[in-house]
């Protein structure tokens, strides 16, 4: 399992201390969730690279850990303290509850090829969350998928009575929580960076994440029954602090862009086949691994149970939640009538 560094007031410091150049915009700071070589990492970097490529400017990455956890920077890039900051709607989610839209489970097709050209088109992601982010003082630059959620446990699962009295780890997430609850098992919320000493010491039974992230966190170590579900895809949101974007002068908002859709391009290729990939290096590093893939039949049972997570979402959200969802399946059903 890789090291996981802890929030220190040098780390603060640090970044205190090239503020004076914030007027100057000459060294812009990025914070992401994930650690070298991951899907997030993969798309600050190749921001960063376009960005200094094209530009006397510098961007200064920060991974998981270096500036604490995902409130702490969503905190900071709120307060200006960093400019970008990528964050899924897991976490994002109570801030803005709409986001929550990719925990309804079955909502998304898993297909990688109909998943991709969704977030290419889809009139939702691409026009209406930009203006719910903006509401919060962020602006939205990219949504991005990044694998289908694979679920671990401590014994396999096909059923929602296999899920009974199981503790899931979700994220800080009240809707992802409901969805636990309707497959049977007992939501426990906690920060990423208890989740391996919970499986290992039984505080948890499970967790779920997209393939690539339990085999870098070293998640099948401790939790080895691998369970596709098919009940969705983890997403995350490249945004900058608003009031900073919007002080940018128009060449840089313009190499922003720029940079944020190479990125994208960048990190889409990055991630096909990035889920087998990573699944034959978790069976070669462990001899105690399953991998359970439900049948049709078997995911029509969890399917029968998401329609009460979608009404907790409409509950949650209102008519903004009503317009966004209804906007999400007209996008999806153009997309898979072009297929």
């Amino acid at each position: 399992m890789k090291a996981k560094h802890l929030f220190t007031s040098a780390g603060i410091g640090a970044l205190m201390l090239g503020l004076s150049s914030f007027a100057m915009a000459d060294t812009w700071r990025y914070a992401h969730e994930e650690y070298e070589g991951d899907v997030q990492d993969v798309y600050a970097q190749a921001f960063k690279k376009y960005v200094e490529e094209n530009s006397d400017h510098t961007v200064q990455v920060y991974r998981f850990g270096e500036l604490g956890e995902s409130d702490d920077f969503m905190e900071q890039a709120q307060n200006g303290i960093i400019q970008f900051v990528d964050q899924s709607p897991g976490f994002t989610g109570s801030l803005i509850p709409s986001a929550q839209i990719f925990f309804i489970p079955y909502l998304l097709p898993t297909d990688e090829e109909t998943v991709l050209k969704f977030f290419d088109e889809s009139k939702a992601i691409n026009e209406m969350f930009p203006e719910l982010y903006a509401e919060h003082g962020l602006e939205l630059l990219k949504m991005f998928p990044e694998g289908e959620m694979v679920v671990t446990a401590d014994t396999p699962v096909t059923s929602p009575e296999d899920f009974k009295n199981k503790k899931i780890r979700t994220m800080t997430n009240p809707l992802l929580a409901e969805t636990y609850r309707a497959f049977g098992a007992t939501p426990t919320p906690l920060p990423w960076g208890e989740v391996y000493g919970a499986l290992q010491t039984g505080v948890i039974d499970g967790q779920e994440n997209p393939i690539f992230w339990i085999e870098s966190g070293g998640l099948y170590e401790v939790s080895p029954n691998l369970i596709f579900t098919g009940h969705g895809w983890f997403t995350t949101a490249m945004m900058a602090n608003k009031d900073f974007y919007d002080d940018l002068s128009d060449e840089d908002k313009q190499l922003v862009q720029e940079a944020s859709d190479s990125a994208y391009d960048t990190t889409i290729e990055h991630i096909k086949g990035l889920a087998e990939e990573s699944l034959t290096k978790i069976e070669e590093a462990s001899d105690d691994v399953t991998v359970t893939r439900l049948t049709d039949e078997q995911i029509q049972v969890f399917k029968e149970r998401a329609p009460q997570v979608e009404e907790k979402f409409l509950e949650m959200t209102g008519d903004t939640g009503k317009k966004l969802l209804d906007q999400f399946k007209a996008d999806l059903k153009a997309v898979e009538g072009e297929g």
